[in-house]
């Protein structure tokens, strides 16, 4: 008898409304591969521009979903044992073959990174991609180290909070924006030395504080605004373009000499799985359970709630990392 999960199908691109829960049969685990019983997943950007047809890569119909935690169900390799608590993400996962959007997913074992914790599954959900994001963005887009000073444009994403955290556990001088006022005590209460009220340029502010203009700046917010977050780094130092918030990616008519001040350095960031060691997600982890380190986690949904996690998203909603538990896992810990 073909044994059967509940999964989000896109049969085509379109609005929210096209995310539809079905009953699909559940993946076969195969060598080289892991088959992951799903806990909780994380909301993505990308997972929106990606059932909006916008992506650049994938293909319909398709479970959505580019990461998952759960618990290995089988690994016919033998790379991990049943119950193993573990973390997916990216490789073309909810775009060449389906994602983490169901009970159940299977992919190659090279992008399983197993841990240990007790914390909430609704925890463990926010943080696979946005951990890797943030510390790559520090680590590989800015070579960041102690003492420096940090700018996070696009500060009350879940990504932008999360470099926040990481930042100040490295010891930096951190300064973030948000467009809204009401959310300056949020940014404070994680460490953020410095919030500014963005109204579409922030440099002259960072000036006023830092007179030659920060180390290094993590821009999540897009093209619009990044000749301004170029201008308010120093020369010599570097801006990571790591996301898109405001959905502009393409600078049309690029002049470089125009847009880049002397000196100052423009990388970019989009990891892969790889990109996050055990080790660290596991320190990570056990900073949280410790008190020591913040999951910004916005709004909980269940399975059943996709349409509507997905207009949140649209409306910028969610307050931080939209989390997708699934049934009975709410308040379950491993």
């Amino acid at each position: 008898m073909t044994r059967l999960m509940r999964a989000v199908v896109v049969d085509a691109p379109g609005a929210p409304e096209v995310l539809q829960v079905r009953s699909v049969p559940v993946p076969t685990a195969t060598v080289g591969g892991v088959l992951i019983r799903v806990m909780a997943f994380g909301l993505n950007r990308s997972e929106l521009h990606f059932r909006q047809g916008v992506a650049s890569s994938g293909s319909f119909p398709r479970i959505p979903g580019i990461e998952a935690v759960g618990v290995v169900e089988a690994a016919p390799g033998g790379e991990f044992t049943a119950g193993t608590q573990v973390a997916t993400m990216m490789g073309g996962m909810g775009r060449t073959f389906d994602g983490g959007y169901a009970e159940f997913v299977k992919v190659p074992a090279a992008q399983v990174i197993p841990f240990r914790s007790s914390l909430p599954w609704t925890t463990l959900g926010a943080v696979p991609e946005m951990l890797q994001t943030a510390v790559g963005s520090l680590d590989v887009g800015l070579r960041a180290t102690p003492g420096q000073t940090l700018l996070i444009r696009g500060g009350t994403s879940a990504v932008g909070m999360a470099a926040a955290v990481l930042a100040k556990r490295r010891g930096m001088t951190v300064l973030s924006t948000t467009r809204n006022p009401a959310k300056v005590e949020a940014l404070h209460r994680l460490g953020v030395d410095h919030v500014l009220i963005d109204g579409g340029t922030i440099a002259d502010q960072v000036h006023a504080l830092i007179p030659e203009g920060v180390d290094g700046a993590v821009e999540l917010v897009g093209v619009n605004v990044l000749k301004d977050t170029l201008r308010a780094t120093r020369s010599g130092g570097t801006v990571c373009f790591t996301g898109m918030l405001s959905d502009q990616w393409t600078i049309h008519e690029f002049y470089p000499m125009d847009w880049l001040p002397n000196g100052v350095r423009l990388t970019a960031y989009s990891g892969e799985a790889s990109d996050l060691r055990p080790e660290t997600l596991q320190e990570f982890l056990d900073a949280v359970a410790e008190g020591t380190a913040v999951v910004p986690v916005g709004r909980v949904y269940r399975l059943d709630e996709i349409v509507q996690a997905h207009h949140d998203m649209e409306q910028n909603l969610v307050g931080g990392r939209g989390v997708v538990v699934l049934a009975n896992t709410e308040s379950e810990t491993p």
